[in-house]
């Protein structure tokens, strides 16, 4: 094999997905510090991120729970910040169309990252590699920075004591902030974070998210109506 081989294979698509990955799966270790601070065992920790495996949603299964709301609370919260991930398993699908075991992996590993890394790119073959590189990139990293996070913070005790209570809000903060792009996305984010400030003295922890949720969905059906 010549000197150049290895260098080929290390395309643009492939060293997005990489740098995107390693930067993803760092968010692993504070979830899985805050995961246990929550009450969760380092097991149900892990299980949420090999079985849902979407950052925001993990986030806001957590601080539901964290905030004493119900089961179906935090369920509600988490599937409603999910539903983007079909959105792009459509697109994923209609742009590689998988067969058999490999549609049920890649619906796995349908992302913000994989899809965005995909989408970047010009030629089929190089969004085939950046999907790849970074859906499988991400999930080991998440994965293993999960159980890093939630054997430290086991072992570290109340993460009020060194910050960690906060930091799924900043992490939540920092997935959200690059897609604030134009004078709309900002705007639905203000009204959305009003319509949650608002509602937090009158219901339950977790209801909120809920009720920020159905305002930005009625915003964007106002939006398309217009």
């Amino acid at each position: 094999m010549s000197a150049a081989g290895p260098k080929a294979r290390l395309t643009p698509a492939v060293r997005m997905g990489l740098s995107i990955a390693v930067a993803t799966g760092l968010y692993g270790l504070s979830f899985g510090a805050l995961a246990v601070a929550a009450g969760l065992t380092v097991g149900q920790a892990m299980a949420l991120s090999l079985l849902m495996f979407t950052g925001g949603s993990q986030f806001a299964f957590i601080g539901v729970v964290a905030g004493g709301g119900s089961a179906g609370a935090a369920v509600g919260a988490a599937t409603l910040l999910g539903v983007r991930n079909a959105v792009y398993g459509v697109q994923m699908n209609h742009l590689f169309m998988p067969r058999g075991a490999r549609k049920w992996l890649m619906a796995q590993l349908t992302i913000d990252e994989s899809a965005a890394t995909a989408l970047g790119q010009d030629e089929l073959a190089e969004q085939r590699r950046g999907f790849w590189t970074a859906g499988l990139g991400v999930f080991v990293l998440w994965n293993a920075f999960t159980l890093l996070g939630a054997v430290l913070g086991d072992a570290l005790g109340d993460a009020r004591r060194w910050g960690l209570d906060g930091a799924a809000v900043a992490a939540f903060l920092g997935l959200l902030w690059p897609r604030l792009k134009g004078r709309e996305p900002v705007a639905l984010a203000v009204a959305a974070g009003l319509v949650t400030a608002l509602a937090i003295p009158w219901v339950a922890p977790g209801i909120p998210i809920l009720l920020a949720a159905a305002a930005a969905a009625a915003w964007a059906w106002w939006g398309r109506a217009r």
